[in-house]
């Protein structure tokens, strides 16, 4: 009994090593490394500076938006301010409450305003992003065949790296080419459908 069982192990153990052989002839091969600097790239590409430029008058208009709505108000609630400490704690007329609840509603559709324009701004900045990212996609793996390398790591993830195996270069320029123009408005959020009522027989 004990020479059948340690010749089926011997029997399965020399399976194990035939399976093994072709795995072991298709060996990992030696990584070759090379780093890219994406904030060098966003930075400095010719359309991303463009799109980056067009996105700061973005905002100023925002913050000029923002700084004309607080001075339009500011006299308004402070005068209402006023009203209600010369009350000495009592309730306010029908006629001071009309003008607390004006400016409660401009106050709220300012608020709405700056909201909307500030969501449109950050979907606005990814939408450049993506643009950027769409393409870089294509052109990382030209870049790394040019110089040898199989494996690309971004430069802000790497403790230290030697100064050759930086692609950087090639990759701005590749991204000079594909990307002339990048697109500074996000479309519009598409409003979501209501579900249809279920007719009830």
């Amino acid at each position: 009994m004990n020479m059948l069982l340690k010749s089926a192990a011997l029997a399965s153990g020399l399976a194990f090593v035939a399976l093994a052989q072709p795995a072991l002839a298709q060996a990992v091969p030696a990584s070759k490394v090379a780093v890219v600097d994406l904030d060098r790239v966003a930075r400095e590409c010719n359309a991303c500076k463009t799109a980056n430029q067009a996105l700061q008058q973005q905002i100023q208009t925002f913050e000029a938006r923002r700084n004309q709505l607080q001075t339009s108000l500011q006299p308004e609630a402070q005068g209402l301010e006023t009203a209600v400490k010369a009350l000495n704690g009592k309730q306010p007329d029908a006629a001071l409450q009309t003008r607390i609840q004006a400016y409660q509603q401009k106050e709220q559709q300012a608020g709405q305003e700056l909201q909307g324009q500030q969501q449109q701004l950050q979907r606005n900045q990814a939408y450049i992003g993506q643009q950027i990212q769409a393409q870089l996609q294509n052109l990382y793996k030209p870049a790394m065949q040019k110089r040898g390398a199989n494996m690309l790591v971004e430069m802000g993830q790497t403790l230290a790296y030697d100064p050759s195996l930086d692609i950087t270069t090639d990759v701005l320029t590749a991204l000079n080419g594909a990307l002339t123009t990048i697109n500074t408005t996000a479309p519009a959020q598409q409003q979501q459908q209501p579900a249809p009522a279920a007719s009830g027989r």
